[in-house]
């Protein structure tokens, strides 16, 4: 028999909806958390030139050692200098998260959680036999916020590991520099590990003030000594020392269209970098070098796409939840981070039921907000990350069809 824990794993809901949706003619997909753009060219062309090359054998576990200075360079220009010994490259943002929490947590250890959030993440440390606390996020008029009291409370010397995912999925809530430094505060105290989450860093709409404390080195200055603007969310990094108990996973699949390519990456304290190079040993050995030529070059395109992709991003999102803001019964509020609007229909009380009856009767496709957790029943997830924003528009007219509008 399977171990209890196993046995007991939901099933993804996301998926469960996207299975009543896929072969239907005409519907449209907005379930998954991807662009429907393509890689850009000279990622796809580079790994090309790479299988062309022959690079079809193993490499180092830590990544090609060109990959993990280019990383370490692209953090160090959004945020405090990283080392290039503390990035370790992993077989995508997922496999860096479960090796985090392999590295950190087994069975019996305390676990907190913020939540709603991407059910993959509770489901890790679970898997590992761990006790996972769930703390949620307070939602009032379509936004989330955190207590930041409760989650500090939540957080107590037996807590062996904090996961925090901001920008967070499916609710975009971003943590505040403040709530960040306190929640660090805090847990340098309690001896907590932090897992964060930080994948969706640079689909980030808002401007953070700087606090009083924050120097200007954490955020850069302009050649006139002003500060630049933030090109990315708050991040952790941006206040951690190198031997705090910080974990910070990332991905290429968002800010460079690389869902499908399966590559992320770690940034972790320096002990842990040989550990964590032995997980990744057991795991999958390895990233593939032809995949990891792909990142090289979407990192040597860096800003020059990122930033018109997120401002691509911005407008879809302006657009569709301008849309959902009026539609009777239909509470909206526009996320500071990621790709969601995430929406809540008054009267829905079953969300699974809700989408596939949208799907299965209107062909609009989105997820269904218990896939994230009880926190979110009766809530929508959209992906509103879309090349064509006429599809928002006819998503749009399908929900309000739905709500016989």
């Amino acid at each position: 028999m399977m171990r209890p824990a196993i046995a007991a794993l939901p099933g993804s809901q996301i998926r469960e909806v996207a299975n009543a949706g896929i072969g239907r003619p005409g519907v449209l997909a907005f379930w998954f958390g991807e662009s429907d753009e393509i890689t850009p060219a000279a990622v796809r062309e580079a790994a090309a030139e790479s299988l062309a090359r022959g690079e079809t054998f193993y490499s180092h576990n830590l990544g090609l050692m060109e990959l993990r200075r280019a990383i370490a360079d692209y953090a160090s220009g959004l945020h405090r200098p990283v080392d290039a010994a503390r990035v370790a490259v992993t077989s995508s943002g997922v496999n860096a998260l479960m090796l985090a929490m392999q590295l950190l947590a087994g069975p019996g250890d305390r676990v907190a959680v913020v939540v709603p959030v991407w059910p993959n993440l509770p489901a890790q440390p679970a898997i590992l036999g761990a006790d996972v606390r769930r703390v949620p996020l307070v939602s009032r008029q379509g936004a989330w916020t955190l207590d930041l009291q409760r989650l500090l409370e939540a957080v107590t010397p037996t807590t062996r590991v904090l996961l925090v995912n901001a920008p967070n999925n499916p609710t975009g809530w971003t943590l505040a520099r403040e709530e960040q430094q306190a929640i660090l505060d805090h847990c340098r105290r309690t001896g907590t590990w932090i897992v964060a989450d930080e994948v969706y860093e640079r689909l980030w709409y808002g401007a953070v003030a700087p606090s009083p404390t924050e120097s200007a080195t954490t955020r850069g200055v302009n050649a006139e000594g002003a500060p630049q603007p933030q090109r990315a969310a708050p991040s952790f990094l941006d206040l951690a020392d190198p031997d705090d108990r910080l974990v910070v996973a990332h991905s290429f699949s968002k800010s460079f269209l690389m869902t499908g390519w399966r590559l992320g990456w770690l940034v972790l304290p320096p002990a842990c970098v040989e550990p964590i190079g032995k997980l990744i040993e057991f795991n999958t050995s390895c990233a593939p070098v032809f995949v990891q030529r792909g990142a090289l070059a979407a990192l040597d395109l860096g800003d020059a796409f990122v930033v018109p992709l997120v401002e691509r991003l911005r407008q879809c999102r302006d657009r569709l939840v301008a849309g959902l803001s009026t539609l009777p019964r239909v509470r909206v509020a526009a996320p500071h981070g990621g790709m969601y609007a995430f929406l809540q229909v008054e009267g829905q009380t079953d969300s699974l039921s809700f989408a596939k009856q949208l799907v299965t009767r209107h062909g609009l496709g989105l997820a269904p907000g218990a896939a994230f957790g009880a926190e979110a029943e009766g809530w929508l997830r959209w992906c509103f990350a879309s090349k064509d924003p006429s599809r928002l528009e006819e998503g749009l007219a399908r929900l309000a069809w739905a709500l016989d509008v």
